[in-house]
């Protein structure tokens, strides 16, 4: 994990950083889940709830407690229960129920290491009152912070071009945008144009929770742009199961609202 911290690293024993507990259930990245999973769908009542009308969902709250380290070699097992479901409440979103789920993280030895304590609000979204119709704008992304830094990589794409810094003094390239070089420290810097080719150092895709403007599910990409930086973004055109490290993409510059254009991949076809 990166954490280098001596409280993790010395003594007899050599134990592992506090991690989210929830990673011990996610997906690996083909979308598999770990060996000896259950094959029960966990969250169950959750759909149950849609099927009689509490289609809307919100998360409450997401409270960890973390009773014990784990040691290198430690095998991970755990169990969910639906603890409670409350009584009908009204609230601003409409009718509905809390539902708490409680997740609890054991080691080899069957000691609990973790819990979590989940709760969600399952509540039936309200009808639209007959009225006057107004025109709703669609979601807009959240426009980028641009500051003396990074200016100009955000116009350099409106001007529909990929810009990378590079050092004046060492010729170090860098990504994202900063005002000192890390190899000499230099500030003067200048810009290259990519040609936006490069190949997909790692990636993920989203499902869940939809967020408007995105179109999901949602290939997230970390890719290795050709000159030597990497660059996040999206990844249009590919079924998740197609999606490969090492592949070859090719990026263009899409404009996605008034002001605002980004860089979006694409798998180079053989």
């Amino acid at each position: 994990m990166g954490d280098n911290n001596s409280l993790y690293l010395e003594g007899k024993q050599v134990v592992a950083p506090p991690t989210m507990l929830q990673m011990w259930t996610f997906r690996d990245v083909h979308g598999k889940y770990a060996p000896g999973s259950t094959d029960q769908d966990t969250y169950e009542v959750l759909t149950r709830f849609n099927e009689f009308g509490f289609s809307g969902s919100v998360a409450v709250s997401y409270d960890q407690t973390y009773h014990n380290y784990l040691a290198e070699g430690d095998l991970v097992h755990s169990y969910s229960t639906i603890s409670e479901i409350s009584d009908l409440k009204s609230t601003r979103l409409g009718e509905g129920c809390f539902v708490t789920e409680l997740a609890e993280y054991y080691d080899a030895n069957d000691v609990l290491f973790g819990e979590a304590c989940i709760t969600y609000f399952k509540y039936r979204i309200p009808e639209k009152k007959p009225g006057k119709v107004s025109k709703i704008e669609p979601p807009k992304r959240i426009s980028p912070v641009e500051n003396h830094d990074s200016k100009h990589f955000w116009q350099g794409l409106r001007d529909g071009k990929l810009l990378i810094q590079q050092c004046q003094q060492c010729g170090t390239l860098r990504h994202p945008p900063q005002p000192m070089c890390e190899a000499c420290q230099s500030l003067r810097w200048s810009t290259i144009e990519s040609t936006g080719k490069g190949s997909i150092y790692s990636y993920t895709v989203m499902h869940y929770p939809e967020i408007p403007p995105f179109d999901y599910p949602n290939a997230i990409v970390l890719v290795d742009l050709d000159e030597g930086v990497r660059l996040v973004s999206q990844l249009r055109g590919s079924e998740p199961e197609n999606i490969a490290i090492g592949q070859r993409v090719q990026a263009w510059i899409e404009p996605v609202q008034e002001n605002l254009s980004l860089p979006i991949f694409e798998v180079i076809k053989a």
